[in-house]
C-alpha cells in the first residue's frame, strides 16, 4: 500500500519551505527571507499518530514581471493537484489576502482534491486573531491559525490533514495488480519501453528530451496478469534545468516509485550510468522498493563476448548501494529482451513478498555468527538472541541484541549477505530494525 502524498501550495515568502522543514523534522530545505530560495531536496516521510506520509515542498522561484509569477504558481499548483492525495494550501496573515491566493484557490477547488488551508505566521492570536477570518473569502474550508516558525497549530493542521487519508488508502488495497515505475534521465527510452510492451504508440515519443511531462499509468495485460505501468517525466541534472516545471519533475518521480512496487530504472546503454541515474536509483533504494535496472539501446552498442560482463561491472560499482539490483540489456527498437523483462518483474515481486519461518531464519543467523564473531567494545560483545521476519514489501526483519551500540553497519551488511546466500531475495532490499533486550528478558 502506497503511502499518500501530501503536497504544500502557496505563494513564495508565505513560509511553505519553514513548514516542510519543521514537520519534516530537519533543516531538508534552505530557507531565507528572500522569495524563491528553495532550490534543494523537496520530498521528506512524515508520521503523525499513526499516519505515515510524503510531504512535498512546491517552493518556486519568484520571477520579475507580475505576469510570469502568476504562471509560474499555476504551474506549482498545477502539479501539486496532479501528485498529491491532500493538499495544505499555505498564506500569509501579515501580508493579508492578495488576488494571487485568489487565483491559485480558485484551481485548488476545481481540482476537487482535499485541500487544508493554513494561514501562517500567527505567532499571537491576540495581535492576528481577527485578521484569520479574512481567508473565510477564499472559500475552501475553514483556515487553520498556523506558524511554522514558532511551531504552533501544527497539530491541529494535521490532524485536518491526516482526516483525508483513510479513503485514499482502502482504494489501494482495493487493487493488488502489480504497479512497475519506469523512471531514468529523459530521452532513455522510457516510453519506447512501455510502447513496445504494448504494442501501440500510446506515449508521445521524440528525440526532444522531457517530452512526457506527466505520470502516465497504462494497463498491459501479459500471460493474462493484468500489470500497472507508471511512466514519469525524466529527471534532469539541475545545471540543465531551464524551466520551472522541469524542476518539479522530482516530485513525479518519487510519487511514481511511491505507488510501485518493481522500478524499472532505465539508462542509456551509450552514456553509461551517470551520477544523476544513481540519484534517482537511490530514491528507490530509499523506499525499499524492488530494482530492475534495464539498461536500452542495447542495439547501438559494439559487441563482444564479455561486453555484458564488462558493462554490468561498471554498473555495480556505480550502484554499489543496492548489490541486490537485477540487470537486463534491451533494445525498446528492436525488441530485445523485451520478453524478459516480465520474467523478472514476476520474480523480484515473488521475492519481495518471500516469508522466511523464524527458526529456519535463526538456523541461518546462528551459522553466520559462528563463521565470523559479532564485534566487541571495552570488553563488551555483541549479543544476537534471535531474528524474526516482521513484514514484507521489503522484507524486514527485527534482529533482538544485548546493545544497539554494538551492531555495526558492517556486521548487519554480513548478516545480510548471509541471509541472501540462503533465500536469494534477488532484486529488492531488506530492512533490518534492532532492537535491543536485556538479558534476563
Amino acid at each position: 500500500m502506497s503511502k499518500p502524498v501530501v503536497a504544500i501550495v502557496g505563494r513564495p515568502n508565505v513560509g511553505k519551505s519553514t513548514l516542510f522543514n519543521v514537520l519534516a523534522g530537519s533543516a531538508i530545505s534552505i530557507v531565507k527571507d528572500t522569495p524563491g530560495v528553495t532550490r534543494d531536496r523537496i520530498y521528506a516521510d512524515c508520521t503523525w499518530l499513526s499516519h505515515t506520509f510524503t510531504l512535498i515542498d512546491t517552493g518556486g522561484i519568484e520571477p520579475d514581471s507580475g505576469d510570469i509569477i502568476l504562471s509560474q504558481m499555476r504551474e506549482q499548483a498545477q502539479i501539486a493537484i496532479d501528485t498529491a492525495d491532500v493538499i495544505i494550501f499555505i498564506v500569509d496573515v501579515r501580508q493579508g489576502l492578495v488576488d494571487a491566493d485568489s487565483k491559485v484557490a480558485d484551481m485548488l477547488r476545481k481540482s476537487r482534491k482535499p485541500v487544508v488551508l493554513a494561514v501562517n505566521k500567527v505567532d499571537s492570536m491576540a495581535k492576528f486573531g481577527n485578521d484569520i477570518y479574512e481567508f473565510y473569502n477564499l472559500g475552501i474550508g475553514d483556515p487553520i491559525a498556523v506558524s511554522a516558525a514558532s511551531r504552533l497549530g501544527l497539530g491541529e493542521l494535521l490532524d485536518e490533514v491526516t482526516k483525508h487519508f483513510s479513503q485514499e488508502q482502502y482504494g489501494d488495497e482495493e487493487d493488488d495488480r502489480p504497479r512497475i515505475a519506469i523512471v531514468g534521465k529523459p530521452n532513455v527510452g522510457k516510453s519506447s519501453i512501455i510502447n513496445k510492451l504494448l504494442g501501440e504508440n500510446r506515449v508521445i515519443v521524440s528525440d526532444i528530451a522531457g517530452t512526457t511531462r506527466d505520470a502516465v499509468d497504462t494497463e498491459i495485460v501479459h500471460n493474462g496478469t493484468e500489470y500497472i505501468f507508471i511512466d514519469t517525466a525524466g529527471l534532469r541534472r539541475k545545471s540543465k534545468v531551464k524551466e520551472d516545471i522541469e524542476r518539479y519533475s522530482i516530485i513525479r518521480t518519487v510519487t511514481a516509485v511511491e505507488r510501485a512496487d518493481v522500478v524499472l530504472m532505465v539508462i542509456d546503454a551509450s552514456e553509461g550510468v551517470t551520477e544523476q541515474d544513481a540519484k534517482i536509483a537511490g530514491i528507490a533504494h530509499d523506499r525499499g522498493k524492488g530494482i530492475i535496472v534495464v539498461v536500452n539501446k542495447w542495439d547501438a552498442i559494439e559487441k563482444n563476448d564479455k561486453t555484458i560482463y564488462e558493462y554490468t561491472k561498471k554498473l555495480k560499482d556505480t550502484l554499489s548501494y543496492m548489490p541486490y539490483a537485477e540487470y537486463v540489456f534491451v533494445s525498446a527498437l528492436t525488441g530485445q529482451r523485451m520478453g524478459k523483462l516480465f520474467e523478472l518483474i514476476d520474480m523480484v515481486r515473488e521475492n519481495q513478498n518471500l516469508r522466511i519461518a523464524t527458526g529456519v531464519l535463526n538456523e541461518i543467523v546462528t551459522e553466520a555468527v559462528a563463521m565470523q564473531q559479532p564485534p566487541s567494545d571495552k570488553g563488551k560483545r555483541l549479543k544476537i538472541y534471535y531474528v524474526t521476519q516482521v513484514a514484507v514489501k521489503p522484507p524486514t526483519f527485527v534482529v533482538f541484541v544485548n546493545d544497539k551500540e554494538l551492531m555495526h553497519f558492517s556486521y548487519t551488511r554480513y548478516l545480510e549477505n548471509k541471509i541472501r546466500e540462503a533465500f536469494g531475495f534477488r532484486g529488492t532490499s531488506l530492512k533490518f530494525i534492532i532492537r535491543e533486550r536485556k538479558e534476563k528478558e
